[in-house]
């Protein structure tokens, strides 16, 4: 099938959004963020959002969606994807997923199940009641109760784990027969997928410099912030790496250059599981291009194989 979307994704600091940004304005594309971070509001510098100057000249979705205290599903994405896409086609100009959130590139290519109704009393009490287990008790629970799905939920994070115990405690019914017996929520898209591959020592360096930079944009008085505002470690958008530390410098619990040292430590841990699950589920035709070529040589390369793509589909739907 003929693509209707190029997706570019690869770790953290591998130069996505720049490079993103330069694809939308060579080939005339709208940028749809493939970022889990990026959807909530007041949560600018630590999740690296495009500033509003990029914005104006590409536009953006996915951006600012909901509140920290809220939460944002991969099912929740795919669909509204699948509602951005035609928008941004009738225009005439190409779709850009961009961003390293695997779950919701997946999704976008192989539609989840239909959720079921969760009641939100029940499943804010028991929120509260995963936030107080420590996270190595969660996994225990998960590999009683969903052992099938549970190194995919490890290795996605404790948000990712506190998610899959919530569908079997609130349902009777894992994570994993929902997604074998319940239906699709909606048809797949068929994306040309591109993934960035940087050395882990390059992208140790990037992630170092990176924390530093979002200290001196700002990143401290955006926590203080959040953390003003109400907000605390039990929410959905706080539980983010940098966001937890820098909260807990605040609340007295670390000194802020243990907080920062953190915040690299847990970046770096991050980027090593984006790293796995890229390796292990993105598709089997995937171009995967080393940034080292540089971005010249890297915009060429996708452009040429968006266009193969195209070219290739019509000549297999059309025959001879």
């Amino acid at each position: 099938m003929k693509p209707r979307a190029l997706a570019l994704t690869g770790p953290t600091t591998s130069g996505k959004t720049s490079l993103g940004l330069a694809l939308a304005r060579r080939l005339g594309g709208e940028i749809i963020s493939m970022d889990s971070r990026q959807v909530y509001r007041g949560m600018d510098i630590g999740t690296d959002k495009v500033t509003a100057r990029e914005r104006a000249g590409v536009p953006h979705y996915g951006l600012d969606l909901v509140d920290p205290d809220e939460r944002y599903s991969a099912g929740r994405y795919a669909r509204e994807v699948r509602r951005w896409i035609p928008e941004i086609e009738a225009r005439g100009h190409l779709p850009l997923l961009v961003g390293g959130t695997g779950f919701f590139l997946r999704a976008v290519l192989e539609p989840i199940f239909r959720e079921p109704p969760l009641d939100p009393a029940r499943r804010l009490a028991l929120r509260a009641v995963l936030g107080r287990v420590p996270l190595d008790g969660l996994a225990r629970w998960l590999e009683r109760l969903d052992p099938e799905r549970a190194p995919l939920a490890m290795a996605g994070g404790r948000q990712r784990v506190e998610r899959t115990l919530e569908v079997p405690l609130l349902t009777g019914r894992s994570l994993s027969w929902w997604h074998r017996e319940a239906p699709a929520d909606g048809p797949a898209v068929p994306c040309l997928v591109v993934c960035l591959r940087c050395p882990r020592e390059e992208l140790d360096r990037r992630i170092d410099a990176r924390v530093s930079r979002m200290v001196e944009r700002g990143f401290l008085d955006e926590v203080r912030g959040l953390v003003e505002a109400g907000y605390g470690p039990d929410d959905p958008g706080m539980s983010g790496t940098g966001y937890r530390e820098v909260a807990a410098a605040l609340r007295g619990e670390m000194t802020l250059d243990e907080a920062l040292d953190e915040m690299r430590r847990q970046t770096r841990r991050y980027a090593r599981r984006q790293l796995t699950w890229f390796r292990n589920q993105l598709p089997d035709t995937t171009l995967v291009l080393d940034v080292a070529l540089g971005r010249d040589a890297l915009l060429d390369r996708i452009e040429t194989a968006w266009r193969d793509a195209g070219e290739s589909s019509t000549t297999t739907e059309t025959g001879p």
